[in-house]
């Protein structure tokens, strides 16, 4: 059964439009080359503010470990990374299993 992978980013205030740009620039590609496509990428609006959210699909645990060795060894994502830590104030990440009904499987 598949799991789901979900990425909670809470962004200083202010500056998440200014996050997106960068990470659309340049870690959006480095990141779907090696996990796979997004399943999802969402940014909250009533609730708790300032936040980002992205959803990733992968096969199994290890189909999960392998894909993320290979985001950790990606020179183009590795240049990116420290990019990022003026804007991020908070991380939370859940491995999320579909019910056996769900149409995301």
């Amino acid at each position: 059964m598949a799991i789901f992978e979900m990425r909670t980013y809470t962004i200083r205030v202010g500056l998440v439009q200014d996050y997106l740009a960068l990470y659309h620039a340049e870690g959006y590609g480095p990141h779907c080359r090696c996990l796979g496509p997004c399943i999802a990428w969402f940014q909250s609006d009533i609730g708790e503010l300032n936040q980002v959210m992205m959803i990733w699909r992968y096969d199994d645990y290890r189909d999960r470990e392998i894909r993320r060795d290979r985001l950790a060894a990606d020179p183009e994502w590795l240049a990116f990374i420290p990019k990022t830590r003026a804007f991020i104030e908070k991380m939370e990440n859940r491995i999320i299993k579909p019910t056996f009904f769900s149409p995301l499987q």
